[in-house]
């Protein structure tokens, strides 16, 4: 009897598109199709990174394509597709382009993989969650934002390299807007179970709150010409495993609100449980006063980038 693997659609086959579909064939998490609008760009990258299966030991077929009848009946759709920023375009130029884009792949995959749950990774991350969500038609459980998992482990590499322990100790969760304005949460940040606060002064956790809402700025700084894509891409795999394995994993996700945290009709990074259904709940946890006032900040900064596109109430 022959046993249906799971199918992972990448749409975009940039830096963070390609790696994606790297980490998901590594982790064998079922077979991948690479789509993109630049022909032979996705087939490259695709065949390439399946005749290294036979090196690293997955078996997986990996298909590069520029059409979406190869992406039918996807369990899981990670969307990278969009443009970066270039120079002498505004953000509200990059937000519209972006938001056409990613309008345009939420309707195409709904069309063929009707069932399928979408991770959303293009920027700015936030609004993009919103526009598949809409574009799609999808229930707003099984639409949802890539950003607090990254932010998160850059929060926890810097509080680890900070200790001098290993990374895997610290729990740490970012929440809000993937942007300037996101929410490093230290009420809720431990070292083993010992709270960081403790083992921190506060002056040098402030300084650290500060290089995690700057970390992607740091990487741009330093590459030039591009951003990153390692963490980017281990984050949203790490997501799409939670959903293909119904690992009901806690994790920080831009996720739709409707009430939670005292906002309706948004996406915003919460801590959820993420399992076969996508969004299965979403946590509130009691923050102190000033994080819930960087949060309520947030949360507006992103409605605020929402009306550029003429989204939400």
């Amino acid at each position: 009897m022959s046993i249906k693997r799971n199918k992972i659609t990448v749409v975009g086959a940039g830096n963070v598109g390609a790696t994606a579909a790297h980490w998901a064939a590594s982790k064998e998490l079922g077979d991948v199709v690479l789509l993109d609008v630049i022909e032979g760009v996705p087939q490259g990258k695709g065949l390439d990174l399946m005749e290294a299966a036979p090196v690293e030991g997955y078996d997986c077929i990996i298909t590069g394509t520029n059409n979406y009848e190869d992406t039918a009946d996807s369990d899981v759709v990670i969307i990278t597709a969009g443009v970066a920023r270039k120079p002498g375009m505004s953000r509200d130029d990059l937000l519209n382009t972006n938001y056409k884009i990613v309008s345009s792949v939420a309707e195409n995959i709904a069309r063929y993989s009707p069932n399928a749950i979408l991770i959303v990774v293009s920027n700015p991350l936030d609004v993009m969650a919103y526009t598949a969500y809409k574009a799609s038609g999808f229930p707003s459980n099984r639409v949802f934002g890539m950003a607090g998992v990254l932010d998160s482990a850059r929060f926890r590499t810097f509080l680890a390299l900070e200790l001098g322990i290993s990374f895997e100790d610290v729990n740490a969760m970012v929440l809000g807007g993937h942007g300037d304005t996101m929410v490093p949460v230290l009420s809720h940040a431990f070292a083993g179970c010992i709270p960081i606060t403790r083992l921190i002064p506060a002056d040098r956790l402030q300084e650290i709150v500060k290089r995690t809402a700057n970390g992607g700025a740091e990487i741009v700084n330093y590459l030039k010409t591009g951003s990153a894509y390692y963490a980017p891409s281990a984050s949203a795999v790490q997501m799409a495993e939670a959903v293909l394995k119904d690992k009901k994993r806690i994790l920080p996700v831009a996720a739709y609100l409707n009430g939670e945290y005292g906002a309706k009709d948004i996406y915003t990074g919460v801590p959820a449980i993420i399992g076969g259904n996508g969004v299965e709940k979403i946590l509130e946890i009691e923050l102190t006063p000033e994080e819930k006032a960087a949060l309520d900040k947030s949360i507006e900064a992103v409605r605020s980038l929402m009306k550029v596109v003429g989204l939400g109430s």
